[in-house]
């Protein structure tokens, strides 16, 4: 057999057509606490992001937008809790970022909900983006685990919807849109960087 096609077959037999690596059960499994670690960490803080944001709302009496927000916050809490249960059940370590992320996401949910409906919206729609793709890129690594896949699928679309529900909130019209989602989006990939690993 000549070389290159003992290359092309270990090749082959080390990737999918699609560009994914086979991984061995250690890797796998490594792999699968990293996404679902990154995933609690991130649900979490959605729901302190939104948890932020409804105490702003109280304290503004804005009613209609309190609306929208917990009906998002209640969404986020059922996708923390499926992860929080995969946590626990798997027995994977959290991230220990997890203190930080919960007044890092509290301040900003609340701040931003103080300041403007329009910039709490725009927080919504910065970090829905980020999580879609985040979502996107995890569904086309996993290997097998198809409850998980399935899960994130729907938990995807329902952050779309909330998305969705931000741009119909007017939250493009708000006059400093552009800096405010860099910044959230910026800050909300670096949160998932450090949650993979720690």
């Amino acid at each position: 057999m000549e070389f290159d096609s003992i290359f092309s077959c270990a090749f082959e037999a080390r990737f999918k057509p699609n560009g994914l690596i086979h991984m061995n059960k250690q890797d796998h499994q490594k792999k699968l606490h990293e996404i679902i670690r990154v995933d609690h960490a991130g649900e979490f803080g959605a729901k302190v992001i939104y948890a932020g944001q409804i105490a702003a709302l109280k304290l503004k009496k804005d009613h209609e937008t309190l609306k929208v927000v917990e009906e998002m916050k209640r969404q986020e809490d059922v996708h923390f809790d499926y992860f929080d249960a995969e946590i626990r059940k798997k027995k994977i370590r959290p991230t220990v970022m997890q203190p930080i992320w919960k007044v890092g996401g509290f301040a900003l949910g609340f701040f931003t909900a103080l300041a403007d409906k329009k910039a709490a919206m725009a927080c919504t729609t910065a970090v829905e983006e980020v999580i879609d793709e985040h979502y996107k890129s995890q569904l086309n690594a996993i290997e097998g685990e198809e409850e998980l896949k399935n899960k994130i699928e729907k938990f995807r679309q329902e952050e779309l919807e909330h998305r969705d529900i931000g741009y119909e909130n007017r939250a493009a019209d708000l006059k400093y849109f552009k800096p405010l989602t860099h910044f959230i989006k910026a800050t909300t990939k670096f949160a998932i960087a450090i949650s993979k690993k720690i």
